[in-house]
């Protein structure tokens, strides 16, 4: 999805600077993101507004990690899914692991993280598994969400922080 999205905001013109990193290593530590973090200088992290983390994404409907995602961007979010008339809920997922918004969070960053994890795929065990595959997306779920969330950064360009400034 990301280069997706990617290709959807290029474009167009922005007020802010979008950055779009793949991370690895998630599940062995946060590995790829706590590297990218920790490499941020003071200025970088000052002009960071959001980091919006997309994760185990078309499993189901889109959710929001709620207990770990900024209250501003989450009700924002929401605002876009209801005005989309697309369902979103908030299922947190604190017993499963964590996710690459987390160490942004440890430098102050707002985030959010998006989501398909249910209780249904948790226990059909699709994560990290042979069934772990492309067939396990449900199609309109992914489009669903792919649409939000084109929507949402689209959002967030207009209403978060001051512009980055031209260089």
């Amino acid at each position: 999805m990301l280069p997706s999205l990617y290709e959807a905001v290029k474009g167009q013109p922005r007020q802010h600077t979008y950055i779009f990193i793949g991370f690895t290593d998630e599940e062995q530590g946060l590995v790829g993101s706590r590297f990218y973090v920790r490499q941020m200088t003071k200025q970088q992290v000052a002009v960071t507004d959001a980091m919006v983390n997309m994760d185990t994404l078309g499993l189901a409907p889109s959710e929001v990690w709620a207990s770990h995602s900024d209250k501003r961007l989450t009700s924002a979010l929401v605002n876009i899914a209801r005005r989309l008339n697309f369902p979103i809920t908030g299922v947190n997922v604190e017993q499963i692991g964590s996710s690459d918004g987390e160490v942004f969070a440890e430098r102050k960053i707002p985030r959010i993280t998006v989501h398909s994890l249910t209780q249904a795929s948790w226990s059909a065990g699709v994560l990290h598994s042979s069934k772990d595959k492309i067939s396990a997306i449900h199609p309109d779920d992914y489009c669903q969400t792919y649409d939000l969330l084109a929507a949402y950064i689209a959002f967030l360009d207009q209403v978060l922080g001051s512009p980055t400034p031209p260089k």
